[in-house]
């Protein structure tokens, strides 16, 4: 779901917040984009009503990373008990004008795939990014 939507609270919009703080410390050239899914009936029907999603778009084809938008879906499962979500893994897949070029999950082998896959620096600062915002969205709330 769109982060725009997710950010409910105080504590949500600050951590989205920080989130792309995060990534843009990582590669200032990206600009984010808290709406990445069209708000339509077909897309609607396709959106994961436990996910936080943000885009990130360069001003080019980003060589290192081989692609020029990423899209970051971060996964929640919440405790029927405590009803505590807790992000279970992100998913992330770098576009170009010809589509998808390359996708990595965490909740799997944190590997990527695809056809023009990220240079082994940006991947692996893609990789820390992706440790931190999983540790930011698993600190305990007030």
């Amino acid at each position: 779901m769109n982060a725009a939507e997710q950010a409910t609270s105080l504590e949500l919009t600050s951590k989205i917040a920080s989130l792309v703080n995060l990534f843009k410390l990582e590669f200032p050239a990206a600009r984010s984009d808290l709406k990445p899914w069209a708000n339509d009936p077909d897309t609607r029907e396709l959106v994961d009503p436990d996910s936080i999603d943000i885009g990130f778009h360069f001003p080019g084809v980003s060589r290192s990373l081989q692609c020029r938008s990423l899209l970051i879906q971060i996964r929640f499962h919440a405790d029927l008990e405590t009803k505590a979500r807790r992000a279970v893994g992100i998913e992330l897949a770098g576009f170009d004008h010809r589509g998808k070029q390359w996708w990595l999950s965490t909740i799997d082998s944190w590997e990527f795939v695809g056809e023009h896959l990220p240079s082994a620096d940006a991947g692996q600062r893609l990789k820390v990014f992706l440790r931190q915002a999983l540790e930011l969205f698993n600190q305990p709330e007030d």
